[in-house]
């Protein structure tokens, strides 16, 4: 049934003996939406087809931001049973998981290391496969060994230097350890319902320290005469993608970092992607002054963006965390990523948990020298999350 390709990366059909053939498309256009939908989950929203075309409409994708998309594709017939969104990258902007000393240490050596070809979703630190299975294969893991023997393959057509599967679940991991891939850890803070009743169930958990700072956090919050209010779908009018955007321009203003997302991706996300949105706003004498961005599906909830239009305090924790509990609660969300970093969120709620990557280097001598670096990662992170368990906000029994 399998077979080793040798396209180039146009979007040029390769036929095999059997009915399976490969595709490698230089744009989503170029595939049907419920073809592509077909393979995702109830769980990540970010590999949608909305999504990821999101990106290329708004030009935060191509040749000038270095994310160029490469979507490898494998069909039997005129049925796409399997997929990988990946990009061929000129720089690591965006990524969240951080390469810039491999990529000096090629440099120092003479060696080059762009471009690279990646798989991640541009710009967003969050879980979720990269190996896409239709539900109905009649053998999945075959079809994700083959997606990952083509992007190796890809790998050389395309003059790269290296493969990285960058924020991958765990039960992928298996499938790149046993291709010979780099399995590299991080680390994120992530909120898990407990099976908590309520926000107040969820603070009776806490020990009394950090429950009387949370209270004591939102009460700030209401004596400041701001009105928190939640949206979700079709209650997100068209017009907050304005507001949403300024904030998320305020935050980048702050941070003297740069602008990957466009106008234009939130148009297309607030026209097309609604149903996945929950906006937490909050409004002092009728005007927005603070909001933050966040998708929901089906057990998981990601919290992506805030920005605010003047200082009010805790207000950054009501709209990030505490506001977007509560809805995890009512909700019966299992899992709340709230972003990249942030020891803070420790205190309110969120524990270390492992994220993963993979990592293919061509090089052989880079090789030995980046898995040698990644163990030893590996040994300090653990060594961090395990040695610190009075760190936790939670009463010891739970």
């Amino acid at each position: 049934m399998w077979f080793r390709s040798k396209t180039d990366v146009s979007s040029t059909a390769l036929q095999t003996d059997s009915n399976l053939h490969q595709q490698v498309f230089h744009s989503l256009r170029e595939v049907a939406p419920e073809s592509w939908n077909r393979l995702i989950g109830d769980a990540f929203p970010f590999a949608e087809y909305d999504y990821l075309l999101a990106l290329e409409e708004g030009h935060c994708v191509g040749i000038e931001p270095g994310w160029e998309p490469r979507y490898l594709t494998l069909w039997e017939g005129k049925q796409l049973q399997a997929a990988c969104y990946l990009y061929r990258k000129t720089n690591s902007n965006g990524e969240y998981i951080f390469d810039w000393d491999w990529a000096n240490a090629y440099q120092r050596y003479g060696q080059r290391y762009f471009p690279k070809l990646t798989s991640a979703v541009p710009f967003t630190p969050a879980t979720g496969p990269k190996l896409l299975v239709s539900a109905d294969a009649s053998n999945p893991r075959e079809f994700q060994q083959q997606l990952l023997a083509s992007a190796l393959e890809l790998v050389q057509q395309e003059g790269c230097s290296s493969l990285h599967f960058l924020f991958i679940p765990a039960e992928e991991c298996e499938i790149y350890e046993a291709a010979g891939l780099l399995l590299r850890h991080s680390f994120q803070f992530h909120w898990q319902n407990q099976g908590y009743d309520s926000f107040e169930d969820f603070l009776s958990r806490l020990r009394s320290k950090r429950r009387k700072e949370i209270l004591r956090e939102r009460r700030q919050v209401q004596e400041q005469g701001l009105e928190v209010i939640l949206l979700r779908g079709e209650e997100v009018e068209p017009k907050l993608c304005r507001v949403m955007y300024d904030f998320y321009l305020t935050t980048i203003d702050r941070k003297w970092a740069m602008p990957y997302l466009s106008y234009e991706f939130f148009q297309y996300i607030f026209t097309h992607f609604r149903d996945q949105l929950v906006l937490a706003l909050a409004r002092k004498q009728g005007r927005w002054v603070a909001g933050t961005i966040n998708y929901h599906k089906g057990p998981h909830l990601f919290g992506r963006y805030w920005g605010c239009r003047q200082d009010f305090r805790s207000l950054h924790f009501e709209l990030c965390y505490y506001r977007l509990i509560e809805y995890a609660i009512e909700q019966g969300v299992q899992r709340f990523e709230a972003g990249a970093q942030g020891a803070h969120k420790i205190q309110r709620g969120f524990l270390p948990n492992l994220t993963y990557s993979a990592h293919w280097i061509a090089h052989p001598a880079f090789h030995r020298a980046i898995g040698e670096f990644i163990e030893e990662e590996k040994r300090s992170i653990q060594s961090n999350i395990e040695d610190n368990p009075e760190l936790s906000p939670y009463r010891q029994e739970n």
